[in-house]
């Protein structure tokens, strides 16, 4: 391949990622999918074909189908033709959010995940999973006034990849995005 049609490549990739750049998480707008990790990869195939990646925060995501169109609707509007493909292994994690996502969930009145302790992935053992209980309390800061004196009301906020909480301080409540 020359040179010349690698660069030519290269920036077709780079326009799409532009593109892609601006596409908000349709439960978060003031994140873009690429900041949560969702948008995984482009890839261009021979045929002029980009192949876009996209992993759900949760397999059942309901926003997963409002994704994939916006997905499509900004490679189309470039021109190209575009496929969409969900990948699901491996699964997606709070770590492929960047810190600037956390920083955005923080300001839009959301507290980031915290990895502090509590979460299945992190036990040591079957055995020692078993002898604690699944959900450990962590140190969860309130988004509204930053304290920690906060607590779990509900397992689930807003939608499942969150739970809600309650300052016990400002006496607002606020979701937290769980640790995956």
């Amino acid at each position: 391949m020359t040179s010349s049609l690698q660069e030519q490549q290269s920036d077709v990739v780079n326009n799409v990622w532009n593109a892609l750049d601006v596409l908000t998480d349709p439960e978060i707008p003031v994140i873009t999918l690429r900041e949560m990790g969702i948008i995984r990869d482009v890839e261009l195939l021979p045929d002029n074909t980009v192949v876009v990646v996209i992993t759900p925060t949760y397999s059942g995501c309901p926003a997963m189908e409002q994704i994939h169109d916006d997905v499509r609707c900004a490679v189309k509007a470039l021109g190209l033709q575009v496929e969409v493909k969900t990948q699901l292994a491996p699964a997606w994690t709070t770590d492929w959010m960047t810190d600037l996502a956390k920083d955005k969930l923080k300001a839009y009145g959301i507290a980031p995940p915290n990895r502090q302790c509590g979460t299945p992935a992190q036990q040591e053992s079957v055995m020692h999973f078993m002898r604690k209980p699944l959900h450990t309390e962590i140190a969860v800061e309130c988004p509204h006034c930053g304290s920690s004196h906060t607590f779990e009301s509900s397992r689930f906020g807003s939608t499942a990849c969150k739970a809600l909480y309650k300052c016990l301080d400002c006496q607002e409540p606020f979701d937290y995005f769980k640790p995956y």
